[in-house]
């Protein structure tokens, strides 16, 4: 697995396999890139610094009902 982040443009890309990818599909702002027999090879997170803050705040809060 391999990660790339784009600052710029604030896309992080999550690389499964070094396969090249046949087709995509966007659910809000993940793209997730598939093989020709439907397997995921890339998956691409629009707004990711944002995304990003949202998970580990998802995180915490389960940590904390975990704890609780």
């Amino acid at each position: 697995m391999e990660y790339k982040y784009d600052p710029e443009t604030d896309i992080l890309m999550i690389i499964l396999s070094k396969e090249k990818p046949d087709f995509g599909e966007q659910k809000e702002n993940i793209i997730t890139h598939y093989n020709k027999d439907g397997k995921p090879i890339e998956i691409e997170i629009l707004d990711a610094s944002r995304t990003a803050v949202k998970l580990v705040e998802t995180i915490l809060e389960g940590r904390k009902a975990a704890v609780a």
